[in-house]
């Protein structure tokens, strides 16, 4: 089915819906001249969808919406992830849907290298006694105590924007690393070795910090569950900066438990937010970060160029858009 020419300039109706980030604050100072309104909850983007022509929203997204937005005709997701639009339906309907893939590649792969500088220096039981005000002593165990980075073996499981920058800053730390990928045509020297995806057994063996950068899809749904788990080596740890519906939460709080893994840093969860009586909060061995790995200051007007780039494109008849996922 045909769809009518996307709105003139001077025709669009853009809405900012986010609970937190003050994009309205933020997108008068590009002078677009564009109308535009933000909305912070459910119950304010029911009220105004029936009049916007872009959305650019990611949490308050809800299906529902597309009973209404009669209007709507292009969806800027606010983050990286898309898993929770209705694809197919999106295309019947002539809506477009572009990801803030990329927007947050300097963050999130510096929050994973933090989680990974954090449990091997043990940063977070070091912040647990300094507000009990204990003073540990030296300890006589080596197996115990905080270790280097040269020289282990940095596993990456999704080697694309933020995967490539993960192994960068691995290597700067003097890591091995070794990483799977789907298209092994390009990017393979980003890493020591790089694998498909058939070959993560390999990867979790070998390495002493997986980290997890993959989009959510039916392929990676729960990729970590008991099997992948009892690969891992006894001292390695579980980065995941990725999407919580990676990871089988039940097996992994028996692989922390049980000491198949020596820890986990976390940064999304089944769940969002993390239920409060979840075993993770109660783990030493866990570092939990509140979906905050790709939170900077830079966020809104990162969204906010890749936004205007994709209205500039639509608005001149282009096809192709800046993290076209629809």
């Amino acid at each position: 089915m045909s769809q009518p020419p996307f709105p003139s300039r001077s025709d669009l109706n853009i809405c900012f819906a986010h609970v937190a980030y003050p994009m309205d604050q933020i997108f008068p100072n590009r002078d677009s001249g564009l109308t535009f309104c933000q909305v912070r909850n459910p119950e304010e983007l029911d009220n105004v969808i029936e009049e916007a022509n872009v959305l650019v929203v990611s949490g308050l997204w809800s299906n529902h919406l597309l009973e209404s937005a009669s209007k709507l005709r292009f969806i800027q997701s606010i983050g990286a992830g898309y898993d929770q639009f209705p694809l197919d339906e999106l295309r019947e309907r002539g809506i477009r849907l572009a990801s803030a893939s990329g927007v947050n590649r300097n963050a999130v792969s510096e929050h994973a290298m933090a989680m990974i500088l954090s449990l091997s220096r043990h940063i977070h039981t070091g912040r647990d006694h300094q507000k009990a005000h204990f003073w540990r002593g030296m300890i006589a165990d080596i197996n115990l105590r905080e270790d280097e980075l040269s020289g282990k073996t940095l596993g990456i499981i999704g080697l694309g924007g933020i995967g490539s920058r993960v192994a960068k800053l691995g290597k700067a730390f003097d890591m091995q690393v070794i990483a799977t990928k789907r298209d092994l045509s390009n990017g393979a020297e980003m890493a020591d070795e790089v694998l498909s995806p058939d070959s993560l057994p390999t990867l979790l063996e070998k390495s002493d910090f997986v980290v997890l950068n993959c989009p959510l899809t039916p392929a990676t749904e729960e990729i970590i569950n008991k099997e992948s788990l009892n690969l891992m080596k006894p001292s390695s740890y579980l980065i995941n900066v990725a999407r919580g519906g990676c990871v089988n939460e039940n097996d992994l709080i028996d692989a922390l438990s049980n000491g198949h893994i020596a820890g986990a840093g976390l940064d999304h969860f089944w769940d969002d937010p993390l239920p409060s009586d979840s075993p993770f909060w109660d783990m030493d061995n866990v570092i939990i970060t509140p979906h905050t790995a790709g939170e900077t200051r830079a966020y809104e007007e990162n969204v906010i160029d890749i936004l205007l780039e994709n209205l500039n494109r639509l608005c001149d008849g282009e096809e192709n858009l800046v993290n076209q996922i629809v």
